[in-house]
């Protein structure tokens, strides 16, 4: 292997990694001080615990890091203001911000790599992803939950490991705060980025994701984001699916098999006993369609046919809650346009205010 030799302008950068704590965020941050190349300038750490109650972050800083670690409250309203929360903090010392995830492994030449592909970046780079794995078992088939989650790897934008200019991110107004949950809101984001004139790049520098451990009901609560795709059709209109190379899901399904169900009980109540029968015939149906298209590609263990038997009877009915919640929550959000100074922000790097000693 050959040495490392630093980009000639290998550009200073900053890491935010928003946080609730988990222990994963240690393995995190040794990961990061543990990688060749240039460490950062400046890395904030978010906590946003909800109700922390003033107890201390609990977390390792690695010796390396701790000169240049801060930790700042982000008030437990969510990633995206956690993120602006540290983009503002860290974006006067670093013409780049790396945002990491608290439970991502930094690959071991992870510097070396972000520092090559900042140094590469056009005038008109705004940002620059990361090529992202999610290791799977490897003596059997993959659960429902780690299939989802290792689409993460095919993912674009996402801020599981996402670099920005400083001036990018204040140009289009950050992250959205309305987005409360970590979902859309890096596409979201990403799409504004575009609009206002910058290109995305790809870069090389490799981050592992690990599958966190994960309850039954995991996949019921996720529903809570088809109220963000509202927000993403208010702001971005049907097309951003295909520009953003987002999955349409399920939802036009589910709301079918929940109006079956909804059917079958009206028609009974009525008395109208053919009717119910056929809603209700249509409801099973569609709810054993629904069951064998997640246990199908599975490790079809006991405990995952039950889970997902039991789940994909809830999974319709929430998401078609959370889909009118969320109709009726952004029904005034307005479409995103950019900002005429976006287009001027265009321009070369705002000065360093300051620099954070290594």
């Amino acid at each position: 292997m050959t040495a490392y030799a630093p980009p000639r302008t290998a550009p200073p950068y900053a890491v935010v990694v928003p946080t609730l704590g988990r222990p994963s965020l240690s393995r995190c941050l040794e990961a990061l001080a543990a990688s060749t190349g240039p460490k950062p300038v400046r890395v904030v750490l978010v906590d946003d615990r909800p109700r922390a109650g003033g107890a201390p972050l609990p977390v390792e800083v690695p010796e390396s890091l701790r000169p240049v670690t801060v930790t700042v409250p982000g008030g437990g309203r969510g990633p995206a203001a956690a993120r602006n929360t540290g983009r503002r903090e860290a974006g006067g010392v670093a013409h780049w911000i790396v945002f990491l995830d608290d439970d991502v492994v930094p690959g071991p030449e992870w510097g070396e790599e972000l520092a090559r592909d900042l140094a590469a970046a056009s005038e008109r780079t705004g940002g620059i992803s990361a090529r992202i794995a999610v290791p799977l078992p490897c003596d059997r088939r993959p659960t429902d939950w780690e299939r989802g989650t290792a689409g993460l790897a095919t993912a674009r934008w996402i801020t599981a490991d996402m670099a920005y200019r400083p001036e990018v991110l204040d140009a289009v107004g950050g992250f959205d705060e309305r987005f409360r949950r970590a979902f859309r809101e890096d596409a979201d984001l990403a799409l504004r980025v575009l609009d206002a004139g910058w290109s995305l790049d790809e870069g090389l520098r490799r981050t592992t994701h690990p599958v966190r451990t994960a309850d039954r009901w995991v996949s019921v609560r996720q529903q809570a984001g088809n109220a963000d795709d509202v927000l993403m059709n208010r702001l971005h209109g049907g097309g951003w699916w295909s520009r953003a190379s987002a999955a349409r899901g399920r939802l036009p399904r589910h709301l079918l098999v929940t109006g079956a169900a909804a059917g079958a009980v009206s028609c009974a109540v009525l008395g109208r006993r053919g009717a119910a029968v056929a809603c209700a015939t249509g409801w099973l149906a569609g709810t054993a369609e629904f069951a064998g298209a997640r246990i199908a590609p599975g490790p079809r263990t006991r405990q995952e046919v039950l889970s997902m038997a039991v789940t994909s009877v809830l999974i319709p009915p929430v998401a078609t809650w959370h889909w009118l919640r969320g109709q009726l929550r952004h029904r005034g959000a307005l479409p995103w346009r950019p900002r005429p100074e976006a287009a001027a922000a265009r321009a070369p790097r705002t000065p360093l205010r300051e620099r954070v000693p290594r």
